[in-house]
């Protein structure tokens, strides 16, 4: 269920006056602490003294068989993160009920009241790690778009929290903006060489997560075609990524694999051959297959 508060404020001239003059004195500001002047304006201006009018919910139903196509990828030993600008608590209940989160699963926490630079995300992360001997490979994080920023902001740290993080069987970043989900995808490409991504998606807010993945699957859904029509892979329903991944995927590999054989052991038996004919004729300039042959056997 997602929950919504609305509340309104009556302003005066005056008041409106102040608030336009002081957010514009810091939207000049370039210094790094411009966002947080912002922020503090809107705060201390708009969001202070509000006459409660309602509160709304929108309940935003699964899809059928998201749990069991989950659990079938965790099964193939492929590491599922949730990227989502939920808040942390809806965030968790969907991954709980997505059985991206079993019930006997500890939970590591990185939010913002009690992170308050990367250093002290990673600080977290290491002691999460150390605290068991198998590390993070039974520990589900759940890390704010607050703390996700600044551990992307500062390049410094991200090779290093990629690194810490990339052992947990799953991970939830909630409150994530369009612009964090497709960054947090290049950071693994560029961090964890050794693994291939792929983003699914439904919504025109996951357009650039989807074409930052090495794989981008789109799901036609109610917020349009935005995100099928800029991906590799169109699907109707979230459960028939199973069928694509584990049928199709793998079917492709193995046909792609045969393949490579092939065009390797073609090119090495006709190697073989004229390494021979030229040997017996004493390495003369004359090929063994021409002209059409020559063509016939390549193609």
């Amino acid at each position: 269920l997602r929950t919504l508060v609305v509340a309104l404020k009556r302003m005066t001239a005056e008041s409106c006056d102040e608030f336009q003059a002081a957010y514009r004195e810091a939207a000049l500001d370039v210094s790094e602490q411009r966002e947080d002047k912002l922020a503090a304006i809107v705060d201390s201006h708009l969001e202070t003294n509000l006459d409660l009018v309602c509160l709304t919910g929108v309940e935003d139903m699964l899809q059928d068989d998201v749990a069991p196509v989950i659990e079938s990828l965790r099964v193939a030993k492929i590491k599922v993160w949730m990227l989502t600008g939920d808040k942390i608590d809806t965030a968790i209940c969907i991954a709980i009920s997505t059985a991206l989160k079993s019930p006997d699963q500890p939970l590591l926490r990185l939010e913002a009241s009690h992170v308050h630079s990367a250093i002290e995300a990673l600080s977290d992360l290491r002691e999460a790690r150390n605290a068991k001997s198998e590390g993070l490979s039974d520990t589900v994080v759940v890390i704010d778009g607050t703390v996700l920023a600044m551990v992307l902001s500062a390049g410094l740290y991200t090779s290093e929290f990629v690194e810490l993080i990339k052992d947990a069987p799953a991970v939830v970043c909630c409150r994530c903006s369009p612009s964090q989900k497709s960054e947090v995808v290049r950071a693994i490409k560029k961090y964890d060489n050794d693994q291939r991504t792929l983003a699914i998606g439904d919504g025109g807010n996951d357009v650039g997560m989807i074409q930052a993945a090495d794989v981008g699957v789109g799901i036609v859904g109610k917020e349009g075609m935005q995100a099928s029509l800029a991906a590799d892979f169109s699907i109707q329903e979230f459960r028939s990524l199973h069928r694509l991944l584990l049928w199709h995927g793998r079917n492709c590999y193995l046909q792609s694999a045969r393949m490579s054989l092939f065009v390797i052991h073609r090119g090495l038996v006709i190697a073989v051959m004229q390494v021979i004919f030229s040997a017996m004729f004493y390495f003369i300039a004359l090929p063994l297959f021409q002209g059409w042959l020559m063509i016939g056997y390549s193609t």
